[in-house]
């Protein structure tokens, strides 16, 4: 039994009808090749958000301490997570990332790397910036425009592809490339269509 699909399936039945999902852009990311999608981070539900709406399979980061568990760690790694150390340099969850995107899959990532308490986008942290100038894959950001409140419209807006080629050419830090990938999210998110 792929776990994967099935969770997609019962995600898919459960919260697009629960939070009246509406998803624009879909089209922006590509369907082939690495690709890193880059999402603003609102709720614990944001994965399967992105997961149900994107089109693509897609392999999420998740913190190290939901992997101790052994049997939830392994739905966990069957469903395409992979863990990572939060406050440090993970080098493994770093060279995860990159296989991933060497076989050109898609890698989901929340640069923010914590919930927003607010709902407005924060600054992102560097390890966004590091997978985008480390891999030949197009960035396409993404703003989850809420609230998640059962019955009440949530919004899933995927940016345009980011072709990383000049940032790479121009050796940009990878400070300097998370910085650009949250401003694309911050747009995306303000857009007073969806927030009114």
């Amino acid at each position: 039994m792929n776990l994967y699909k099935v969770g997609k399936f019962l995600f898919t039945v459960i919260l697009y009808p629960l939070y009246r999902i509406k998803v624009i852009g879909k089209n922006n990311i590509p369907k082939e090749g690495p690709v890193i999608i880059c999402s603003n981070h609102i709720s614990n539900l944001d994965p399967p958000v992105v997961g149900i709406t994107s089109g693509r399979n897609i392999h999420f980061m998740a913190k190290e301490e939901l992997f101790k568990n052994k049997f939830f760690g392994k739905i966990l790694h069957k469903v395409h997570a992979f863990p990572v150390k939060r406050g440090m340099k993970d080098r493994n969850a770093l060279r995860g990332g990159l296989k991933i995107l060497e076989e050109n899959e898609t890698l989901g990532l929340f640069p923010e790397g914590t919930r927003s308490k607010t709902g407005e986008v924060g600054q992102g942290l560097a390890g966004a910036g590091f997978f985008a100038l480390r891999s030949d894959a197009w960035i396409v950001p993404c703003a989850i425009i809420g609230p998640y409140k059962p019955f009440k419209r949530l919004w899933v807006v995927y940016g345009e592809p980011i072709d990383m080629s000049s940032y790479r050419e121009n050796k940009a830090s990878a400070r300097e490339t998370t910085d650009m990938i949250m401003k694309e999210i911050e747009k995306l998110a303000k857009n007073p269509k969806m927030n009114g």
